[in-house]
Protein backbone atom coordinates (compact mmCIF):
# COMPACT_ATOMS: atom_id res chain seq x y z
CA UNK A 1 0.00 0.00 0.00
CA UNK A 2 1.63 3.22 -0.73
CA UNK A 3 2.42 5.93 1.72
CA UNK A 4 1.08 9.54 0.69
CA UNK A 5 1.08 13.02 2.34
CA UNK A 6 -1.73 15.32 1.87
CA UNK A 7 -0.20 18.65 2.16
CA UNK A 8 -3.00 21.15 3.35
CA UNK A 9 -1.98 24.45 1.69
CA UNK A 10 -3.64 26.91 4.14
CA UNK A 11 -2.93 27.90 7.33
CA UNK A 12 -6.87 28.58 7.78
CA UNK A 13 -8.06 26.72 10.56
CA UNK A 14 -11.72 26.40 9.10
CA UNK A 15 -10.52 25.20 5.46
CA UNK A 16 -13.23 23.17 2.58
CA UNK A 17 -9.52 22.20 1.46
CA UNK A 18 -8.40 20.44 4.74
CA UNK A 19 -11.86 19.06 4.44
CA UNK A 20 -11.29 17.73 0.70
CA UNK A 21 -8.00 15.91 1.93
CA UNK A 22 -9.85 14.58 4.67
CA UNK A 23 -12.14 12.59 2.85
CA UNK A 24 -9.87 11.58 0.31
CA UNK A 25 -7.59 9.86 3.77
CA UNK A 26 -11.04 8.67 4.72
CA UNK A 27 -12.47 7.88 1.31
CA UNK A 28 -9.32 5.69 0.38
CA UNK A 29 -8.23 4.33 3.14
CA UNK A 30 -8.27 0.71 1.51
CA UNK A 31 -5.88 1.99 -1.30
CA UNK A 32 -3.18 4.32 0.40
CA UNK A 33 -1.65 5.28 3.52
CA UNK A 34 -2.67 8.89 3.72
CA UNK A 35 -1.23 11.63 6.32
CA UNK A 36 -2.29 14.58 7.01
CA UNK A 37 0.45 17.26 6.70
CA UNK A 38 -0.32 21.09 7.49
CA UNK A 39 2.24 24.03 7.06
CA UNK A 40 0.44 26.70 9.54
CA UNK A 41 3.65 26.38 11.83
CA UNK A 42 6.15 26.32 9.01
CA UNK A 43 8.10 29.90 9.44
CA UNK A 44 7.50 32.69 7.08
CA UNK A 45 10.20 31.53 4.13
CA UNK A 46 13.80 33.68 4.51
CA UNK A 47 16.67 31.96 3.38
CA UNK A 48 19.24 31.22 6.04
CA UNK A 49 22.97 32.76 4.73
CA UNK A 50 24.49 29.33 6.01
CA UNK A 51 22.30 27.40 3.90
CA UNK A 52 20.72 25.14 7.21
CA UNK A 53 16.89 25.24 7.15
CA UNK A 54 15.44 25.37 10.68
CA UNK A 55 14.31 21.44 12.78
CA UNK A 56 10.92 21.59 12.00
CA UNK A 57 11.42 22.39 8.42
CA UNK A 58 14.19 19.30 8.25
CA UNK A 59 10.85 17.01 10.12
CA UNK A 60 8.56 18.46 7.51
CA UNK A 61 10.94 17.30 4.38
CA UNK A 62 11.76 14.07 6.16
CA UNK A 63 7.98 13.29 6.04
CA UNK A 64 7.68 14.44 2.37
CA UNK A 65 10.69 11.97 1.42
CA UNK A 66 9.17 8.93 3.18
CA UNK A 67 6.70 8.63 1.46
CA UNK A 68 5.72 7.44 -1.67
CA UNK A 69 3.73 10.56 -2.69
CA UNK A 70 2.65 13.84 -2.37
CA UNK A 71 -1.49 15.24 -2.69
CA UNK A 72 -1.49 19.54 -2.43
CA UNK A 73 -4.72 20.96 -1.77
CA UNK A 74 -4.41 24.54 -2.76
CA UNK A 75 -7.04 27.39 -2.33
CA UNK A 76 -7.11 30.08 -4.67
CA UNK A 77 -6.11 33.97 -3.20
CA UNK A 78 -6.77 36.45 -5.74
CA UNK A 79 -5.92 34.06 -9.19
CA UNK A 80 -3.05 32.79 -6.81
CA UNK A 81 -1.52 29.82 -4.71
CA UNK A 82 -1.51 31.29 -0.61
CA UNK A 83 1.44 33.09 0.30
CA UNK A 84 1.92 30.35 3.45
CA UNK A 85 1.85 27.92 0.43
CA UNK A 86 4.35 29.44 -2.05
CA UNK A 87 6.87 29.69 1.60
CA UNK A 88 6.37 26.12 2.67
CA UNK A 89 7.47 25.39 -1.10
CA UNK A 90 10.65 27.83 -0.75
CA UNK A 91 11.84 26.05 1.90
CA UNK A 92 11.33 22.57 0.25
CA UNK A 93 13.79 23.74 -2.23
CA UNK A 94 16.48 24.07 0.20
CA UNK A 95 18.41 21.51 1.98
CA UNK A 96 16.95 17.68 1.59
CA UNK A 97 14.93 18.71 -1.59
CA UNK A 98 12.09 16.55 -1.28
CA UNK A 99 9.82 17.13 -3.63
CA UNK A 100 12.34 16.05 -6.47
CA UNK A 101 11.22 13.64 -8.65
CA UNK A 102 7.97 12.87 -6.06
CA UNK A 103 4.84 12.40 -8.02
CA UNK A 104 2.39 14.75 -7.15
CA UNK A 105 -1.23 15.31 -7.34
CA UNK A 106 -3.05 18.53 -7.21
CA UNK A 107 -6.53 19.34 -5.45
CA UNK A 108 -7.98 22.42 -5.10
CA UNK A 109 -11.30 23.91 -3.42
CA UNK A 110 -13.20 27.57 -3.49
CA UNK A 111 -15.85 28.64 -2.92
CA UNK A 112 -16.91 29.93 -6.42
CA UNK A 113 -17.03 28.03 -9.36
CA UNK A 114 -13.54 27.76 -11.00
CA UNK A 115 -12.68 25.41 -7.95
CA UNK A 116 -9.11 26.93 -7.84
CA UNK A 117 -8.14 26.57 -11.28
CA UNK A 118 -5.80 29.57 -11.51
CA UNK A 119 -4.17 28.56 -8.60
CA UNK A 120 -3.91 25.05 -9.26
CA UNK A 121 -1.98 26.03 -12.61
CA UNK A 122 0.16 28.21 -11.20
CA UNK A 123 0.92 25.53 -8.68
CA UNK A 124 2.41 23.08 -11.27
CA UNK A 125 4.40 25.99 -12.88
CA UNK A 126 6.15 26.22 -9.24
CA UNK A 127 6.75 22.71 -8.65
CA UNK A 128 8.08 22.34 -12.14
CA UNK A 129 10.67 24.83 -10.33
CA UNK A 130 14.94 23.39 -11.08
CA UNK A 131 15.09 23.18 -7.29
CA UNK A 132 11.68 21.36 -6.63
CA UNK A 133 11.49 19.41 -9.70
CA UNK A 134 8.33 17.43 -8.74
CA UNK A 135 6.40 15.17 -11.13
CA UNK A 136 2.84 16.63 -11.40
CA UNK A 137 0.77 14.11 -12.66
CA UNK A 138 -0.35 15.39 -16.17
CA UNK A 139 -3.78 15.47 -17.67
CA UNK A 140 -5.31 15.74 -14.45
CA UNK A 141 -6.75 18.32 -11.47
CA UNK A 142 -9.37 17.91 -9.59
CA UNK A 143 -11.17 21.59 -9.20
CA UNK A 144 -14.16 21.52 -6.06
CA UNK A 145 -16.63 24.65 -6.73
CA UNK A 146 -18.80 26.11 -4.56
CA UNK A 147 -16.74 24.07 -1.56
CA UNK A 148 -18.89 25.61 1.09
CA UNK A 149 -21.86 23.59 0.18
CA UNK A 150 -20.35 20.52 -1.35
CA UNK A 151 -20.11 18.13 2.06
CA UNK A 152 -22.43 17.28 4.56
CA UNK A 153 -21.91 17.74 8.51
CA UNK A 154 -19.46 14.84 8.68
CA UNK A 155 -16.84 16.29 6.16
CA UNK A 156 -18.45 13.68 2.97
CA UNK A 157 -18.92 14.67 -0.40
CA UNK A 158 -22.84 15.05 -1.55
CA UNK A 159 -22.31 14.74 -5.28
CA UNK A 160 -21.91 11.67 -6.93
CA UNK A 161 -21.01 12.64 -9.70
CA UNK A 162 -17.87 14.02 -7.82
CA UNK A 163 -17.02 11.46 -5.84
CA UNK A 164 -16.77 9.01 -8.87
CA UNK A 165 -14.36 11.73 -10.83
CA UNK A 166 -12.10 11.64 -8.31
CA UNK A 167 -12.01 8.18 -7.90
CA UNK A 168 -11.23 7.57 -11.16
CA UNK A 169 -8.21 10.73 -10.83
CA UNK A 170 -7.00 8.67 -7.34
CA UNK A 171 -6.44 5.42 -9.20
CA UNK A 172 -4.86 7.00 -12.28
CA UNK A 173 -2.54 8.67 -9.67
CA UNK A 174 -1.72 5.33 -7.89
CA UNK A 175 -0.98 3.94 -11.61
CA UNK A 176 1.48 7.18 -12.29
CA UNK A 177 3.19 6.52 -8.48
CA UNK A 178 4.16 2.79 -9.99
CA UNK A 179 5.05 4.98 -13.39
CA UNK A 180 7.41 7.11 -11.78
CA UNK A 181 9.19 4.37 -9.98
CA UNK A 182 10.25 2.37 -13.36
CA UNK A 183 12.21 5.91 -14.61
CA UNK A 184 15.63 5.74 -11.82
CA UNK A 185 17.85 6.95 -15.05
CA UNK A 186 15.13 10.28 -15.33
CA UNK A 187 15.78 10.36 -11.26
CA UNK A 188 19.08 10.02 -11.02
CA UNK A 189 19.67 12.95 -14.13
CA UNK A 190 16.92 15.32 -12.22
CA UNK A 191 19.18 14.42 -9.00
CA UNK A 192 22.29 15.58 -10.36
CA UNK A 193 20.93 18.35 -11.97
CA UNK A 194 19.35 20.01 -8.79
CA UNK A 195 22.08 18.83 -6.48
CA UNK A 196 24.18 21.90 -8.44
CA UNK A 197 21.23 24.68 -9.80
CA UNK A 198 21.58 27.69 -8.27
CA UNK A 199 19.17 31.09 -9.10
Amino acid sequence: MPKIIALVGTNSDQSTNRTLLEFIQRYFAEKADIELLEIKNLPAFNKPADGNVPEIVEVFADKILDADALIIGTPEYNHAVPAVLQSALEWLSLGKRPLRYKPVLITGASYGPLGSSRAQAQLRQILDAPQLRACVMPSSEFLLPYAQEAFNSSGYLLDPKRIEQLEIIFDNFLDYIEVIKQLPSAKLYHLGETETYNW
